[in-house]
């Protein structure tokens, strides 16, 4: 007797979690890093979920600074690793930055219930490092970056970025602005 079809078997992704849009490029210094979240702010606005990962020291905070100066934030953009969450707003008529690092988060959107990261969205451009697992359920237009670095005893300084939009937000977005 044959299953009855369903409408995503295993082998078929959900529409909404389907990559709709991606680029990769090669960043060569800390400082083309930066340069990077600089052009990535002139796409995001409000409402707008990044989610970062990569090795420890790949560059996310990094890039992330690049998004502040990009959004025109208040506040110097650190590594909120022990804080867990901070919150940029703007300076202008943009959007604020939440920068969220889940590093030290084990559960899922559970344990991160408490930042109101759902509140926060709507009017917020919302960077979560380390968040995978942990903040997908958040919305499913969102853009994923992961930075890939050589590991190891290493003073090499390129990182290979691949950014993939998810989601309606991210299919008519053209991510290959962002190239250098």
């Amino acid at each position: 007797m044959e299953a009855p079809a369903t409408p995503h078997g295993p082998a078929e992704p959900q529409p909404s979690r389907q990559p709709v849009n991606a680029v990769e490029l090669t960043v060569t210094s800390p400082e083309q890093m930066r340069e990077l979240g600089r052009r990535l702010a002139e796409l995001l606005r409000a409402g707008d979920l990044v989610m970062l990962s990569g090795e420890l020291g790949a560059g996310k905070t990094t890039l992330t600074r690049g998004l502040g100066e990009g959004l025109g934030v208040r506040g110097a953009v650190t590594s909120p690793t022990f804080v867990i969450a901070r919150v940029h707003p703007s300076l202008g008529d943009g959007p604020p930055l939440v920068h969220v690092d889940a590093y030290r988060l084990s559960g899922g959107l559970d344990e991160m219930e408490d930042l109101d990261l759902d509140v926060s969205l709507p009017e917020s451009v919302i960077v979560v490092e380390w968040g995978e697992g942990k903040v997908e359920e958040l919305t499913e237009d969102r853009l994923q970056l992961v930075i890939h670095r050589a590991v190891g005893d290493t003073t090499d300084e390129v990182r290979h970025v691949t950014l993939t939009g998810l989601g309606e937000r991210w299919k008519g977005t053209d991510l290959g602005v962002l190239s250098f």
